[in-house]
């Protein structure tokens, strides 16, 4: 199992959380990239994208594994700038910046907590 990006959580907005449990989905992004979205952000410490997230791929997070269904034309790149894409859990989604997952169900996240994106 090759490790294609592995970051560890180090904080989670009030209206991240809001959106895990409304809408089954999270904002990943580089801590202190953005300090004004934090609030609605999981901020993450920088990683290196090794390869290209691609469908097929595993997304290990909050305990969980998740296949990777489908990655959006810009998330590889916005990965690599900012350390930044949505997760969509068990969902529908066409947006650019968007990787849907299907999996258990949501993950349940806390500082220190890794997020890592693992070949086939």
């Amino acid at each position: 199992m090759e490790i294609k990006y592995d970051v560890t959580i180090t904080s989670i907005g009030k209206l991240a959380r809001t959106f895990l449990e409304n809408n089954n989905s999270t904002i990943l992004l580089d801590e202190g990239i953005r300090p004004n979205l934090a609030d609605m952000v999981i901020e993450h410490t920088p990683g290196e994208l090794a390869e290209d997230i691609k469908v097929g791929d595993q997304l290990l997070m909050g305990g969980l594994k998740y296949s990777v269904e489908k990655v959006g034309d810009d998330v590889n790149a916005n990965i690599r700038e900012e350390g930044h894409c949505t997760v969509i859990f068990n969902g529908e989604g066409s947006m650019p910046g968007q990787i849907i997952v299907k999996g258990p169900s949501t993950p349940i996240l806390s500082n220190g907590a890794h997020i890592t994106f693992t070949g086939k």
